[in-house]
């Protein structure tokens, strides 16, 4: 069970980070207060993910709800019970099927064992993750982050975070994932919670409520 940080902790976080990096201040500054985002764990948490990838929302959710009435149950033994056309028919795509084969593979096998997971360091779970086929840093970031509630990831290779963090650098172009995840190196040991103020700010500024300029 993820034990969230409290809204004490995370504004002390960003006040750590706004320290460390003044190039943080603005976003600290017009970004209201935000809790810590959780997520289902286990395989179902990482399906769920999965689905969800690269769809909309409400495609997602859609989709979801046919894979769990398909399946009964979100678990590695009825996804391996079903052929790669059946899981297809459920709504997922061709690489979705296979991938979901493969991460059930993994857990049936011991390959993957999500309890274990959490007693290993950040990069050692990061590469367990990644072992498995279907599973890219991205997601197996994310998965630690909000399943697990890490505090020190940073998934540079997202999108949205690229973009807040070239606002906040006023830079011209966004960073890269390799030159965003050197950028966050800054931002040890509060990575997550940068990652949550980003997010925060991005979002905001895209749906016209928090200001970019400073």
């Amino acid at each position: 069970m993820i034990v969230a940080p409290s809204a004490e902790d995370l504004f002390a976080a960003r006040a750590a980070l706004v320290a460390l990096d003044p190039a943080l201040a603005h976003a600290h500054a017009v970004t209201p207060a935000f809790e810590w985002r959780t997520r289902e764990g286990g395989f179902a948490g990482l399906m769920r993910m999965l689905v969800e990838q690269q769809v909309s929302t409400a495609s997602a959710a859609a989709i979801w709800r046919r894979v769990e009435a398909g399946l009964g149950e979100i678990a590695p033994a009825p996804v391996l019970a079903r052929e790669i056309e059946d899981l297809r028919a459920l709504g997922l795509s061709l690489p979705k099927a296979r991938y979901a084969h493969a991460i059930a593979e993994a857990c049936a096998t011991g390959a993957l064992d999500f309890a274990g997971l959490r007693d290993l360091p950040d990069a050692e779970a990061i590469a367990r993750l990644t072992a498995v086929k279907g599973i890219g840093r991205w997601t197996a970031e994310i998965y630690l982050m909000f399943c697990e509630g890490r505090a020190d990831i940073f998934p540079g290779g997202d999108i949205a975070l690229q973009e807040a963090m070239r606002w906040a650098d006023r830079a011209e172009r966004r960073p890269s994932e390799r030159e965003a995840a050197a950028r966050a190196e800054l931002w040890r040991p509060h990575r997550s919670v940068a990652a949550h103020l980003l997010w925060r700010w991005y979002g905001g500024v895209k749906r016209g409520e928090l200001s970019r300029a400073r």
